[in-house]
C-alpha cells in the first residue's frame, strides 16, 4: 500500500476548505481516482485564466508548473490547453477557482 493519498480524496479535502472560506473551487472533469493528475484553473473574470499542472521540482519535492505563461490567458485559450492535456491524459482531473486575486490552495511552490 502506498502513503500517497488517493488524488479524489485529496482534492475533495482541498475544495472544501476552499469553499468553506467561500472561494468557488469545483470540479470540471474527473480523472483516475487513485493517481490522476490534477490541473488546476484559477479563473480571475476578465482578467483572465491560470492554468497550473502537477510537477516535480529537479529534487522530486511536488510542485505546480504553470502552464499558461506567466500572465493570466483567455478564457478560450484555457479551454483549449485543456482539451490538449485532456487528450494526452485522459485519467487528468481538472478542477476550476474562480478567484479574482489569483490564489490557489496548495502549499507546493508555483514553478
Amino acid at each position: 500500500m502506498s502513503g500517497r493519498l488517493a488524488t479524489d480524496f485529496w482534492l475533495k479535502a482541498h475544495i472544501k476548505r476552499w469553499n468553506d472560506r467561500g472561494i468557488p473551487m469545483l470540479v470540471r472533469y474527473k480523472g483516475e481516482p487513485q493517481a490522476g493528475a490534477v490541473m488546476v484553473v484559477i479563473n480571475q473574470g476578465p482578467e483572465g485564466c491560470t492554468i497550473l499542472s502537477q510537477t516535480r521540482t529537479l529534487d522530486g519535492e511536488p510542485a505546480w508548473l504553470r502552464v499558461s505563461g506567466e500572465a493570466p490567458i483567455a478564457e478560450a485559450d484555457a479551454e483549449e490547453t485543456i482539451a490538449r492535456a485532456r487528450r494526452r491524459d485522459p485519467d487528468l482531473w481538472v478542477v476550476e477557482i474562480e478567484d479574482r486575486q489569483g490564489r490557489h490552495p496548495f502549499e507546493e511552490p508555483v514553478l
